[in-house]
């Protein structure tokens, strides 16, 4: 197939259209190495399954940084707008996922700095959270166990909730989470050691 690459991207085509605008099964199966090949050739349907592949944990990602749904699509529209327009110069020094995570966070970073922090509000913590019994005083306790959650996150420093939400959420691995941050392994060590220890002080009631 032919293709012309174009900087434009008509973003309808990647995941914030119509459920069919979706690429078809035989792309999505390709490998991220495969699809990145494509897409640096200008294949939009190969860059829709890139998308369709990695945008929604990068929207995930965004909204627990954020707090917001809209911003954290902004975002996330906006990281994949630089990635569309960045995949010719891309080295592949890091992973197709983690370059991605890289720009979302960084969108993200720019965001947040902007604005005050707002509470993380997203089902994925309660995967975090021990198994309660299902019944109306389970379900109450374990609204008030994700709310505080929540706001113990909210109130750790960026990179320090950005790291935990890469590894526990997300589970990058810690030269991944270095590479979106931009910060060494150990840094990112040193920002998860602190982040759980803050936590977990913050929900010992909880224990």
């Amino acid at each position: 197939m032919s293709v012309t690459r174009t900087t434009t991207l008509p973003s309808e085509r990647f995941g914030w259209g119509p459920p069919g605008h979706w690429p078809d099964v035989e792309v999505e199966e390709r490998s991220d190495d495969a699809l990145l090949r494509a897409a640096r050739l200008g294949d939009t349907d190969a860059f829709a399954a890139v998308v369709h592949r990695h945008g929604p944990g990068m929207r995930r990602f965004a909204r627990f940084i954020l707090g917001d749904d809209e911003d954290a699509a902004d975002a996330t529209q906006d990281a994949l707008v630089s990635a569309w327009r960045a995949l010719p110069t891309f080295r592949g020094d890091s992973s197709l996922r983690t370059w991605l995570f890289t720009l979302v966070s960084r969108r993200a970073a720019d965001l947040q700095r902007r604005r005050r922090p707002v509470p993380v509000a997203d089902e994925q913590l309660e995967r975090r959270l021990p198994a309660l019994p299902d019944t109306a005083a389970g379900t109450a306790v374990a609204a008030d166990l994700l709310g505080a959650l929540r706001s113990a996150l909210q109130e750790l420093p960026w990179r320090q909730r950005a790291s935990w939400v890469l590894r526990e959420v997300e589970g990058l691995a810690y030269d991944e989470i270095a590479a979106a941050l931009g910060v060494t392994s150990g840094q990112v060590r040193g920002y998860l050691h602190r982040g759980r220890a803050d936590l977990a002080a913050r929900m010992e009631a909880w224990r």
